[in-house]
């Protein structure tokens, strides 16, 4: 057993920089099943803005777009709002939860959630089907674990101290009094905030002294094993892989979305000026089957069968964009053949932190 846990941890160090821990990360199996069945949502106090959904309002929230479901709240964010995205996130939630050696966290969230007189509180920004506020509140007993998002995908059985909410984070105030969270969670969410600076002082404001802030985001930059870059063309390896996210970058950067942000978010909580004991961690991704050891290999299907949605999902956001169907259906095929028959071995690299917010602002 204890050459497995070295061969384990071996696996992660080399997947986060040396940096991840030691314990042998557990297969991750979450007591509640999302779907796309919406719940209403909780109010968050008088400072609250949030929208209450039930069946009757259940359309207003979303809108059609190129054949998919999409949010009606944010026109920026152009991903979809339906079923097979709710399987794309839970895909890539178990990858980061095996990254992360079977935890949905780092940094000191245990020590900063433990027991202690007054009640304690987690927000979730872009929550999506859910699965991270719920298996946090499940870990978490007594504390309040609420989870934002755009849309209403979350589902409705969910523990007592599990709540969801609808509102926009790009450009809004946070509908919470200042000082209220402990923990502050985004991941995944730069593609639909056109003002991310803006978005880092808001958790700050609602972040009390101490609390802790946790971001990920996963570069969009096309690269191989190594962290090297797919040139464009035949001579990159991957030329299809390389139009995809070429095309996706410049979707983004279209509608005003800093694709920098993933690989500057140690620079952006800098500049916030609110935080302290910033630890900025690199998770070398594997996309397929490439891998050797198990542990590697089971992030790698993961991460294969997450892209696998993701190619199909961007079909409204090039559309939209003004692509025409022809193109946009050679586009992801050309990517799908890079990705079914990889010529090289294609990985991403997710940017992952955590800091607390500092007593006294930084200077």
């Amino acid at each position: 057993m204890a050459g497995s846990n070295q061969s384990l941890s071996h696996s992660l160090r080399r997947i986060m920089n040396n940096d991840a821990d030691d314990e042998p990360p557990t297969r991750p199996s979450p007591s509640h099943q999302p779907s796309p069945a919406p719940r209403t949502p909780s109010p968050a106090g008088s400072a609250s803005s949030t929208s209450t959904v039930n069946s009757e309002r259940e359309d207003e929230f979303f809108r059609t777009v190129h054949g998919r479901r999409l949010n009606s709240m944010n026109m920026s964010y152009m991903l979809p709002a339906d079923k097979s995205e709710i399987e794309r996130l839970e895909l890539e939630h178990r990858m980061i939860k095996f990254v992360l050696g079977g935890k949905n966290y780092i940094g000191p969230v245990a020590e900063v959630l433990a027991p202690r007189n007054g009640e304690r509180r987690v927000l979730d920004c872009g929550t999506g089907s859910g699965l991270w506020a719920i298996e946090m509140a499940d870990e978490f007993e007594g504390v309040q674990v609420i989870g934002a998002d755009l849309a209403p995908l979350q589902p409705r059985e969910v523990p007592p101290n599990c709540t969801f909410e609808l509102f926009d984070l790009d450009g809004q105030r946070l509908p919470y009094p200042d000082d209220w969270f402990d923990v502050v969670h985004a991941r995944s969410v730069y593609m639909g905030i056109r003002q991310y600076q803006r978005f880092l002082h808001e958790i700050a404001r609602v972040l009390r002294p101490g609390g802790v802030i946790i971001l990920a985001e996963v570069d969009s930059a096309p690269m191989v094993e190594g962290k090297r870059p797919i040139l464009p063309g035949p001579r990159g390896g991957a030329p299809g892989w390389h139009m995809f996210w070429d095309t996706y970058r410049r979707a983004l950067t279209s509608r005003d979305i800093d694709i920098t942000i993933p690989t500057r978010l140690r620079t952006c909580l800098r500049e916030c000026a609110a935080f302290e004991n910033i630890v900025a961690k690199e998770a070398l991704i594997p996309i397929g089957f490439w891998p050797r050891d198990n542990l590697t290999l089971t992030i790698g299907q993961l991460a294969w069968m997450s892209h696998d949605n993701f190619l199909l999902a961007l079909r409204p956001m090039f559309r939209s964009s003004g692509l025409s169907e022809a193109m946009v259906k050679k586009i992801i095929e050309d990517a799908q053949h890079d990705l079914y028959e990889p010529p090289v071995r294609l990985s991403c690299c997710w940017h992952i932190l955590h800091a607390q917010k500092a007593a006294r602002p930084r200077k």
